[in-house]
């Protein structure tokens, strides 16, 4: 409340979305750590999103592990429509990884109006908004580092970014 949200809705009876589930199977096959998901809010935009990811930071002094996931492109109604990578996923795709090396994170914030070809990368800002969190959370002097890249189906991007901060 401190950093300017209002309230927390909780809801104990949902179970994970795939979204953690997945990437949290890999990492902790055992499943024995606890998980708190946050979920994203669609009618909202980035900046909002980086301030909430801002509000959480105080948790990784306690040893919280805040990680997004979602694609660095994903629009499902292209996969499998080209032989290769479509020219609009790698524009994109470029952008976000040149405005997130080298620390232009209000740019990232404002994708929308700023990447080329937004809209048809991320036709809804759901598998986007949990970059602004980790963003948001590793602080405004964090460096970002490319940890993984590859492609399926020609249009989805699987960047994968690592946060350090500069404290």
């Amino acid at each position: 409340m401190a950093s300017g949200f209002k309230r927390v809705d909780e809801a104990r009876e949902r179970g994970l979305d795939h979204g953690a589930w997945v990437p949290l199977m890999l990492m902790y096959p055992e499943a024995d750590i606890p998980v708190c998901q946050l979920s994203v809010q669609s009618k909202r935009d980035g900046n909002y999103h980086y301030n909430l990811g801002k509000a959480l930071a105080p948790l990784k002094d306690e040893g919280v592990l805040i990680m997004g996931s979602g694609s660095a492109t994903h629009n499902l109604r292209a996969l499998g429509m080209a032989d290769g990578i479509v020219p609009w996923a790698l524009e994109f795709d470029t952008w976000l990884k040149d405005a997130l090396l080298q620390g232009r994170y209000e740019d990232v914030n404002c994708y929308r109006e700023k990447a080329p070809h937004a809209k048809m990368a991320h036709p809804w800002p759901d598998h986007l908004y949990p970059l602004h969190v980790a963003m948001g959370a590793a602080g405004e002097n964090a460096k970002a580092k490319l940890i993984h890249h590859s492609w399926q189906l020609g249009a989805l991007s699987y960047a994968s970014y690592q946060f350090k901060s500069a404290s």
